[in-house]
């Protein structure tokens, strides 16, 4: 028999809206999971065993007591939520020692969407500190593993949300990617992870938009759920800078991800627009592998030379040492950080504003030549790694920030690309590895048409499923 944890978060819902499963029995089925796996994978920062055992009571009163048509579409599904950002009454570490007493005061905007379409909170997931790294490796929580390898990150910085959707700790999880950070523990845990366009999902309240490199977005096994869960959370508010406007007629991301793609044209390229940065032969089989299948399927697919100017990685170190130092962190905590973040914060303090602006005006430059040469194309296909999963400790034993910052920009030299440019961007779990580690691929597409990505990788899921393979300890 199908154990809870084996069902998708759809089919959880729906099963719920049945009554044939409780949300109580749900939610306890997970924080069993949780309380025997959590510390294992390194999946979350808090468990919030009261919260999500008070929701699902609640949950299980609305299925008792409202029609099934009233019910809200993720009423008694577990979504833990990175510790990136604010689920009110609770912990928000924000991966660091310096912020493990403090407590949110509100719900972020797209977890008060959560909240009201009925979601389970079970917990905090592990980030590293500030969101800062590839890698989730921080001081008040163990490390992020993949359960494909405990001996490897779960990548970062979601990689407590990623390690816990791939040992069965959730369903799914909310994630946020500045600079790959969805897609690179997607691609390091088997999982299917959206980066949404620039604008889908807002920052509101707190966080400002500035030049809009995060977006908060799914870690999932398959693709109709994250779809689900980016119709939840596609919200904007009033002050926004970049907000794209909602679907419209009536239309849902679940619906279109469910419509045939029809043939495509998309484009390909796997040179990395990294100076230095090499492809492991790993990363380019997979590569291949998908190039082949959207042969397969009827699309055109056609080599380009890469899109990108090398010089936009150096701006885009700039603006993310600037963003570091803009976290607040008393005075006589600093010497607490970790040396990445001191490091970054340090490179801060000697940027100036004209050169913070310099940079911020570089990338927009950048982006204006990019686009166009992308513009012919309903996607671009290229790896999501340079490389398979790293081992724990692989950038820290470096014992050189600087050294630790490059060699992260090596590993993922095709993520950030697409923070810059704000266009959606998908990892494609179709590939595992003789060694049983799965490695990605990449879809980036047009900015507004998360649909298309949708569309076109639940097709290549229908034609090469993945969300029954897992890793040993789902059966544990």
């Amino acid at each position: 028999m199908a154990e809870i944890h084996d069902l998708s978060a759809i089919e959880q819902a729906a099963a719920v809206r049945r009554r044939e499963l409780s949300p109580v029995e749900i939610a306890d089925h997970y924080l069993d999971r949780i309380g025997r796996h959590g510390t294992t994978v390194g999946a979350f920062i808090t468990v919030t065993r009261e919260l999500a055992e008070q929701q699902a009571r609640n949950a299980e009163k609305r299925v008792l007591a409202e029609p099934v048509e009233d019910l809200p579409p993720l009423l008694g599904v577990p979504v833990p939520i990175k510790d990136l950002d604010m689920l009110a009454g609770q912990p928000w570490t924000s991966g660091t020692n310096t912020h493990s007493a403090v407590i949110a005061t509100e719900d972020e905007a797209f977890v008060a969407e959560l909240r009201r379409a009925g979601a389970i909170f079970t917990g905090k997931t592990n980030t590293p500190e500030f969101g800062l790294s590839c890698y989730t490796e921080n001081d008040i929580a163990p490390a992020a593993r993949t359960p494909w390898d405990l001996s490897r990150s779960a990548g970062g910085s979601s990689g407590g949300a990623a390690a816990a959707v791939a040992a069965g700790l959730a369903p799914m999880a909310q994630g946020s990617d500045g600079g790959g950070s969805i897609r690179v523990p997607a691609s390091v845990c088997g999982l299917f992870g959206l980066k949404p366009s620039r604008g889908r999902v807002t920052n509101a309240p707190r966080r400002p938009d500035l030049i809009g490199l995060s977006a908060t977005g799914p870690l999932s096994r398959t693709v109709a759920d994250a779809a689900l869960m980016l119709d939840v959370i596609s919200v904007s508010r009033p002050g926004d800078y970049h907000a794209l406007p909602p679907l419209g007629g009536g239309r849902t991301f679940l619906e279109l991800a469910g419509r045939e793609p029809g043939r495509l044209r998309i484009a390909r390229f796997a040179r990395p627009p990294v100076a230095d940065a090499v492809v492991h032969p790993d990363a380019l089989t997979a590569y291949e592998e998908a190039t082949r299948l959207l042969l397969h399927l009827g699309h055109e697919v056609e080599e380009i030379p890469v899109p990108f100017d090398p010089g936009m990685l150096d701006l885009f170190g700039t603006v993310w040492a600037v963003m570091a130092g803009r976290a607040v962190v008393a005075a006589e905590r600093e010497a607490r950080l970790r040396p990445l973040t001191r490091w970054l914060r340090e490179r801060a303090a000697r940027t100036t504003a004209a050169q913070y602006l310099d940079a911020t005006a570089g990338l927009q430059q950048a982006v204006r030549a990019a686009l166009p040469r992308m513009a012919p194309y309903d996607a671009v296909l290229t790896p999501t790694l340079a490389e398979p999963p790293a081992p724990v400790g692989r950038f820290t034993d470096l014992d050189d920030p600087a050294a630790e910052f490059r060699e992260m920009t090596l590993y993922t030299p095709f993520c950030t690309v697409y923070n810059i440019t704000g266009q959606p961007a998908v990892n494609i779990p179709l590939h595992w590895n003789t060694e049983g580690l799965p490695i990605g691929v990449m879809l980036a597409g047009r900015i507004g048409d998360e649909a298309t990505l949708l569309s076109l990788s639940a097709q290549l899921e229908a034609a090469r499923p993945w969300a029954d393979r897992r890793p040993p300890i789902w059966s544990r």
